[in-house]
């Protein structure tokens, strides 16, 4: 099994300035959820600068589509990202989710309204907010996201009374 990094991948992203915005567990974990979480879900922008900055961030760790078959032909080129939306992969720093189009929100600009620039890993990265992110996870309607679903509406609950834990 491929080790998750969560920093370098978004370092590498960071450096090849792709356009991008933090969703899923790293994001639950920004807002304070304690949960470990095995890939990097990140929105990103589809313009063509952008794909091809994501393409050079990936393309030296050896990005490949997560659960395919070992030896099936994949390439994560401009070409590629350019006719597909959202791509599951693992690489050599583990696993990230490269997402277009996911349940609850129409596309990069409209979540970008409901994100947060924040210091993460050592970069500014755009993370998503606290009740976007519970939407995202209600909308995916996912069993796996039903107990997270829960903490997070917990945590956005604690954070609204401020009560501790």
């Amino acid at each position: 099994m491929i080790p998750f990094n969560p920093c370098e991948l978004i370092q590498k992203l960071c450096a090849s300035q792709v356009e991008f915005i933090v969703i899923g567990g790293v994001a639950a974990t920004v807002h304070g959820l304690d949960k470990y979480t095995s890939d990097l879900d990140v929105v990103y922008r589809r313009t063509p600068v952008n794909i091809r900055a994501v393409v050079e961030a990936l393309k030296p760790f050896n990005p490949y589509l997560r659960g395919a078959v070992q030896g099936l032909p994949f390439v994560l080129d401009e070409e590629t990202v350019s006719k597909g939306l959202n791509f599951t992969l693992v690489s050599d720093l583990g696993a990230i989710d490269l997402l277009a189009d996911i349940p609850g929100a129409k596309d990069y600009d409209e979540l970008l309204e409901a994100s947060t620039m924040v210091e993460l890993c050592g970069c500014q990265v755009q993370v998503v907010q606290l009740d976007k992110l519970i939407e995202l996870k209600r909308s995916a309607g996912r069993i796996r996201d039903f107990e997270v679903l829960a903490m997070l509406e917990k945590l956005r609950d604690i954070n609204d009374t401020g009560d501790e834990l």
